[in-house]
């Protein structure tokens, strides 16, 4: 996926990358690009790193829903790409919290963009992590009717 390397809020999140082994220098730089953000695909792009540095499931899911709403109503291809990812995180958040029906929702809306996926490890990885938790809820959800 392509991203501007010149956009203040892209530099923000590098830089909020570069410091992950440090959560709160990450957080810091990572809602100083959400603070700076100013249209939908810099809002999209904040959100998406501000909810990898979340504590808690649920603010991790809100962080989540906001990087995929925003990026929804992006009209560029290379956005498109990014989709897959924003659901697999979706889908695990809700795995996590043990509602699996949403997660296989999730998931399976993942599935739908794979296409749009470059044929790399990295893209093999989003697509591997959708399908493997469209079997785990799946399993779970029988699980839980047979019980």
């Amino acid at each position: 996926m392509f991203f501007d390397s010149e956009n203040h809020v892209v530099k923000l999140c590098a830089k909020g990358i570069e410091l992950e082994g440090e959560p709160e220098k990450a957080s810091y730089y990572y809602r100083k690009a959400w603070d700076a953000a100013v249209n939908n695909e810099e809002r999209f792009i904040a959100a998406h790193y501000v909810a990898r540095i979340q504590d808690t499931i649920f603010e991790k899911v809100k962080w989540d829903q906001i990087a995929l709403n925003e990026a929804l109503t992006i009209d560029k291809e290379y956005v498109k790409a990014a989709f897959p990812s924003l659901y697999l995180n979706l889908g695990k958040c809700y795995e996590d919290m043990a509602d699996f029906k949403m997660a296989m929702e999730y998931y399976e809306q993942g599935l739908t963009f794979s296409n749009y996926l470059n044929d790399d490890g990295y893209s093999k990885m989003i697509k591997a992590g959708l399908e493997a938790g469209v079997q785990r809820a799946r399993s779970k959800m029988e699980v839980g009717r047979n019980q």
